[in-house]
């Protein structure tokens, strides 16, 4: 399997998906003119990435803002990491937000309601 890597723009976030250390981030703005177009390479990934992931994967996921689009994309790829989980492998979530961002933790907790997956929410100086 590639390294998957995305380099952040205005609109969009910075991507970096690696099967060899088994880390996965997305970081910065997610409000892409198409979300689903944006994302696709992503799950794809993840899809292949489930079928021989490494034991331990960290996902670490620092957005500042993302559009309702993005919300319903991200909560796909965190789908795919949850498959991943239930294979029994083991995945960690850790879901930055700044100390301020009373939205962001909130958006963080609503997806670790939805997905069975431990989330660790790691607050940041802004």
């Amino acid at each position: 399997m590639e390294i998957l890597s995305i380099e952040g723009q205005a609109k969009t976030p910075t991507v970096n998906l690696n099967p060899e250390t088994g880390t996965i981030e997305i970081k910065g703005r997610s409000i892409p003119e198409n979300s689903i177009e944006f994302y696709k390479p992503v799950v794809d990934w993840l899809e292949e990435y489930g079928k021989n992931p490494k034991e331990k994967t960290t996902v670490n996921i620092q957005l500042e803002y993302f559009n309702t689009s993005s919300s319903k994309c991200i909560l796909d790829v965190l789908k795919k990491l949850e498959a991943i989980a239930k294979a029994g492998h083991d995945i960690i979530i850790n879901w930055f937000y700044e100390e301020d961002d009373e939205d962001m933790l909130e958006a963080g907790e609503d997806y670790q309601s939805i997905i069975k997956v431990p989330f660790k929410m790691i607050e940041t100086e802004d």
